[in-house]
């Protein structure tokens, strides 16, 4: 069955991303913004781990997915792990995304401590086709705020991701994040302005995205 876009606009889907895309139209979204699994047997100090951060088969059909959704000339800002970089630039490429960009975000903090302490976290921005440049371009190394992970174990700060969706979708965009874990990145899209639609393999993640976003509408309505 198929999924029309109206009919999950600036919703949170609970399910697996690549069969979800699958129902969904091609060319029909305007910016993807995600932050994917990084495939590194993700455990956070109270024993919390990721969906699918111990496998990567879901790597290439997802971002083939989100290629085909995408429309030409719009861009995909994706998180990922610097010790796969070579499985996720791999996956980018092979799905027709052109690498145009790469954000770093610094830490005040060690986030963990092995070689180096890791005091930073990054994403590459990627684009379909050929795509207009913004008028006033971000810097590509950008201040971090800590969110204290409250709602998921790797969540991203939303006053991070905001900046991100302004530059880099469109008026009366469409943003999809594929794994929307806790919702921060839609709830960027929305404080920028835009719809959104999400999709969430854990349960209990989807659950707080749509909370989240739920309690922001009602905010707003007061």
């Amino acid at each position: 069955m198929s999924l029309p876009l109206a009919s999950v606009r600036n919703t949170v889907i609970h399910g697996d991303c690549v069969e979800v895309m699958r129902r969904m139209p091609s060319t029909s979204v305007d910016m993807v913004l995600t932050d994917p699994p990084y495939l590194v047997r993700y455990r956070s100090r109270d024993g919390q781990t990721i969906a699918n951060d111990d496998r990567d088969e879901w790597l290439e059909p997802a971002f083939a997915e989100m290629y085909r959704v995408l429309k030409p000339g719009s861009f995909c800002l994706s998180f990922y792990g610097w010790n796969a970089a070579d499985k996720f630039i791999l996956a980018w490429r092979k799905a027709g995304f052109r690498i145009v960009g790469h954000v770093v975000f610094q830490k005040k903090y060690a986030s963990s401590k092995r070689f180096f302490e890791h005091r930073h976290e990054q994403a590459y921005l990627l684009v379909k086709g050929d795509a207009v440049l913004p008028e006033a371009p971000l810097s590509d190394v950008r201040d971090w705020e800590y969110t204290g992970n409250r709602f998921h174990p790797t969540q991203k700060p939303i006053s991070l991701l905001t900046p991100l969706a302004e530059s880099f979708s469109s008026s009366n965009g469409v943003v999809l994040d594929p794994f929307c874990g806790s919702g921060s990145s839609l709830m960027a899209a929305k404080n920028a302005g835009f719809s959104y639609v999400g999709i969430e393999l854990d349960a209990k993640h989807h659950f707080t995205a749509g909370l989240r976003l739920n309690a922001s509408a009602l905010e707003g309505s007061k």
